[in-house]
Parts: C-alpha cells; structure tokens; sequence
C-alpha cells in the first residue's frame, strides 16, 4: 500500500508541474499575440511602398466598421479587418467618417484612409453649400501652422517689421535677433 501511495503522489506532483507549465506557456503565448495585435494597432505600414495601385471603394451608410475593414481587406487595402475595425476605434476620425465613394491608395496606411473619407465628406459639403454640417476638414494631422499666423503673432520678424529680413540673423540695425521658440526659450542655431 506504501508503494502505490508513493507512486500515486508522485504522479499527481507531475501532473501538476505539467499543467503549470502549460498555463504558463498559453498566458506567455497569448501575452506575445496580444503585444503584437496592440503593437500593429498604431504601427501598421501601408500593404505596399511607394506609388501603390489606386482602389475605388464604395462605403455605405449601414456598414460597421468591421464592415469596412472587410471590404478593405477583400481589395487589398488592409491586411486585417479586425484590426482595421480596432485603428476605427481608436482614431480622432472616429466620428467623422461617412458614406460615399472614396480612391484609396494601397500604400495609404489605416489612419490615412481613414482621413482621407473625412476630406471627401467635407468636400461634399462644401460644394452642397451646407454650413451646418461638420465644418471644415480641420484634423487632418498635418501641421496647424498653417492655418495662422507664427506664434508671438504680428508681421514677419516682430510688430514693427524690422525683424530679420536678409536672413542673416540680425534685425536691420545690425543689432542680433532674438528668436523664441514656442516654450519661450532661446532657440539653438
């Protein structure tokens, strides 16, 4: 009795060890699955370098993002619609992409795709005369720079417009320029 009690621990010791390195192998595993979905949720590269080939796509009203991605995976927008459905979520173009007929790229990646059926939304818009709507096309995460003028405000090179005009760091007494950056901190030359 002593010999299959001993034989019958050290099983059920075994099993156990064995079972534990099978946990932690499927939580090791699903944790290196779960890293590399997140990673590519915000690093996913376009599915082709370069010029890429021009897809028409046709979005409708009814369609769920997963919708979408299925679409774009089918002409070879995207590798995954599942993570493109997840890169929908997370986007700032979340709420503004609508319906229509959209030239996608397959070198445009997600974030892309997804900013450019907001532009056509806007266009539409814009050309129905209609105001009302989501306004101008102003996240396109390009530079907002653009839109107005420097930092410090006023005409190019200070309020009085004897700033820097030959470019060779001086205001026009000879005196040097000082330049801010946008914290309020000497910019290095």
């Amino acid at each position: 009795m002593k010999v299959t009690s001993i034989i019958a621990a050290v099983a059920g010791a075994i099993f156990r060890v064995v079972m534990a390195v099978a946990v932690v192998y499927v939580i090791y595993q699903g944790a290196g699955i779960c890293y590399d979905y997140g990673y590519r949720i915000f690093t996913e590269p376009a599915m082709s370098a370069g010029e890429g080939r021009t897809v028409t796509v046709t979005v409708s009203p009814d369609m769920s993002p997963l919708d979408i991605g299925k679409l774009f995976e089918g002409r070879g927008l995207v590798r995954d619609a599942r993570l493109f459905a997840l890169q929908y979520y997370l986007s700032e173009y979340r709420e503004d992409v609508g319906p229509g007929t959209f030239d996608l790229s397959t070198a445009m990646t997600a974030e892309e795709m997804m900013q450019a059926m907001v532009v056509a939304e806007a266009e539409e818009e814009e050309g129905e005369g209609d105001s009302a709507g989501r306004g101008s096309s102003s996240g396109q995460g390009e530079s907002s720079s653009e839109s107005g003028p420097p930092a410090g405000g006023g005409a190019p090179g200070g309020e009085d417009g004897t700033g820097d005009a030959a470019g060779d760091g001086t205001t026009g007494d000879g005196a040097p320029e000082d330049i801010e950056g946008l914290d309020g901190e000497p910019e290095a030359e």
